[in-house]
């Protein structure tokens, strides 16, 4: 991965909404300078593989971030996909309960692609981990439809609410199931010349 000279005037560029992905970023002591999340058309294309579509979509989002000459983008995408099928964010809670019904009793991936803009360079990996779902009761589902916590979420769920309940083993990683992996996502600040971690250029 090619590496540009780390640079202490560098502002980060938050391309995405969630707070997760905000609360992640602090645990690497990291504030972004501002949140500018894209506009982009996320539908799959006919007969994409999930990996390629999670990739593609962290690329165009961060493609679509404007940016300074002293600003770094990060962007991110994270699907769940059973099989070749991609289940994205819920409509409502009638898809969502659908969504829960396929993923019970079953194992699925998640696949999380962070993508890192500077200038006209984009850095870009992928991480993919395997979740475990219990089978799930309808009085299950229901509590869970009840909580909320599946709006806004691939898949129907969020791995760090009330959905642990239903995930008894993970093989990858837990932070790129929330949504962004971070050993990952320093490496491609480090490599755009993002300073973390207190080094000095």
């Amino acid at each position: 991965m090619t590496s540009l000279k780390s640079d202490p005037a560098l502002r980060l560029i938050l391309g995405s909404g969630s707070p997760r992905r905000l609360e992640l970023l602090a645990q690497m002591g990291v504030t972004p300078h501002a949140v500018r999340p894209p506009d982009i058309d996320e539908e799959p294309r006919h007969a994409e593989l999930p990996r390629d579509y999670v990739k593609r979509i962290a690329r165009e989002k961060a493609a679509a971030v404007v940016c300074a000459g002293d600003e770094v983008v990060l962007c991110a995408d994270t699907s769940v996909a059973i099989g070749r099928r991609i289940l994205g964010k819920p409509a409502d809670a009638g898809q969502a309960a659908a969504f829960l019904h396929a993923l019970s009793g079953r194992r699925h991936k998640v696949i999380t692609a962070v993508a890192v803009k500077r200038g006209d360079k984009i850095w870009l990996r992928d991480v993919q981990t395997t979740v475990a779902f219990k089978r799930l009761s309808d009085a299950e589902v229901n509590w869970y439809l009840a909580t909320d916590d599946w709006r806004g979420k691939a898949g129907a769920y969020g791995i760090q609410g009330p959905a642990s309940v239903f995930t008894p083993w993970i093989n990858g990683s837990f932070h790129a199931v929330m949504g962004l992996p971070l050993p990952e996502t320093a490496a491609l600040l480090s490599a755009a010349g993002y300073p973390l971690f207190g080094e000095a250029p």
